[in-house]
């Protein structure tokens, strides 16, 4: 500061040559420098503000460019990841962000395409899986569950999410595990076992992946009808034997009298071994015939001849033609029809075998003074035909096998009445190919109620 208290700069500086030397003084007030300053920081704030807004512009630019295509591929991503392919990536540039948005495009493309081909042979495979006749069971190493089909379930009659749920409480008591997981693939064991009232083959084989520790596979078959077919077989040609050998033997047995005793056999005694031999050669051509008939039914050989027919007519005509033998036993028999019924479609014919064979297993099997009532019923485009008696009955256990070949309640009062055990049979079949059913209600010394039910029309007609 001056004299005068104002702010003031100088500057001195020498200057000269050899032979002058001289000073260069120069002073002058502040003004004019504060004012350069503020030019020069005017200037500079300017150039910083410009410089934030184009900043904030290039920023701007950049998250346009680069930050909001990836934050779109992060969502698709989480998206996929989530399992939603239904969104795409929008391509806005060429640079390395377009490539990347085009290529996760592409992959999230096969990735969905992939996994649908996935489902879908899942579900192809739980679908067989589920479907099978057989039951399925894979067991771990250590014997636990880690899948089954809901037929193994039925045909064991158990749990399999509940307690009994490990390999030794199913299957341990038939064979050890440490026997199956032994084996080698593709060896396998067999056994057979009865599960409630299913007999059951069980294959057992052990397996094992690259990325799994392996188990044992059960493959369940249900053989319960192949057993019963099986005995069934058995016992069919174990009757068939004894029914033929039965009047073969007496027809030998008589016949090898007679020629052995000559004349020393009378006549009458003649005739009635001659009688007997008849009767026998009847019986076992009807074992044969009705074996025949059987075994088209079995072939789907046998012909029907279906036409309209006045059911009401056949049941008085049948009525008539057995009423004689009816009263010989000393039985009553009576009728209780409905004369409105319209004409049934079916075999007369075989129709009527049925009902003659109903009937006459009624007088067969009910004793002297007893009642026979045949009856029908019609509802619902459905005849029902009741051949009621007051016989002596079949025992509850039986009736469920009163259709099988050869089956007879009481095998000797079946043969002292020339039955074979086949009629019933036959009579099934020919009802069964009419659509229709038989029903059996019995109790033992009060009598026995057979129900033929027929459509009135044929399917399809």
């Amino acid at each position: 500061n001056g004299d005068i208290g104002a702010a003031y700069m100088d500057v001195a500086m020498p200057i000269g040559d050899k032979e002058h030397s001289y000073i260069i003084y120069i002073k002058d007030n502040k003004h004019t420098v504060q004012e350069l300053n503020n030019e020069l920081f005017q200037i500079i704030l300017k150039a910083l503000l410009v410089g934030l807004v184009i900043s904030v512009l290039l920023s701007f630019l950049l998250s346009k460019t680069m930050v909001i295509p990836i934050q779109s591929l992060t969502r698709a991503a989480n998206r996929v990841a989530a399992g939603d392919f239904t969104e795409k990536i929008e391509v806005t540039a060429k640079d390395e962000i377009g490539i990347l948005t085009r290529t996760f495009n592409d992959m999230a493309n096969k990735l969905h395409s992939t996994l649908q081909d996935i489902e879908n042979e899942k579900n192809k495979r739980s679908t067989v899986f589920s479907n099978m006749t057989d039951g399925i069971i894979a067991f771990s190493k250590n014997g636990d569950i880690i899948h089954y089909n809901p037929v193994a379930e039925h045909m064991l009659n158990i749990s399999l999410s509940g307690s009994l749920s490990a390999y030794d409480d199913i299957f341990g008591h038939m064979i050890p595990a440490e026997k199956v997981n032994a084996l080698a693939a593709p060896e396998s064991l067999k056994v057979e076992g009865d599960f409630g009232k299913k007999n059951l083959e069980i294959s057992l084989v052990p397996f094992s992946g690259e990325s799994a520790q392996g188990g044992i596979l059960a493959v369940i078959h249900d053989i319960t009808l192949q057993k019963r077919s099986d005995e069934m077989r058995r016992e069919f040609v174990a009757n068939v034997s004894h029914e033929l050998k039965t009047p073969i033997t007496s027809i030998r047995s008589y016949a090898e009298t007679l020629v052995t005793s000559g004349a020393e056999v009378t006549e009458d005694t003649r005739q009635s071994f001659l009688d007997v031999i008849v009767n026998e050669s009847d019986r076992m051509n009807k074992i044969v015939q009705d074996l025949l008939a059987l075994s088209k039914f079995d072939a789907g050989e046998a012909s029907m001849h279906f036409e309209p027919f006045d059911i009401i007519k056949s049941i008085k005509n049948i009525y008539n033609t057995m009423i004689l033998d009816v009263k010989k036993n000393r039985l009553n028999m009576s009728l209780n029809l409905e004369e409105t019924v319209p004409p049934i479609e079916g075999d007369k014919s075989r129709i009527e075998q049925v009902l003659i064979n109903i009937i006459s297993n009624a007088v067969r099997y009910t004793p002297e003074g007893g009642e026979i009532i045949i009856s029908t019923a019609y509802k619902n485009k459905r005849i029902r035909i009741c051949v009621k008696d007051t016989g002596i009955g079949i025992p509850k256990e039986d009736i469920p096998r009163l259709f099988d070949r050869f089956y007879r309640v009481d095998k000797a009062r079946s043969r002292a009445f020339g039955g074979t055990g086949l009629g019933l049979s036959i009579a099934h079949e020919i009802v069964s190919k009419h659509g229709g059913e038989i029903e059996v209600e019995s109790a033992l010394q009060k009598g026995t109620t057979v129900t033929v039910i027929l459509p009135i029309k044929q399917p399809g007609n």
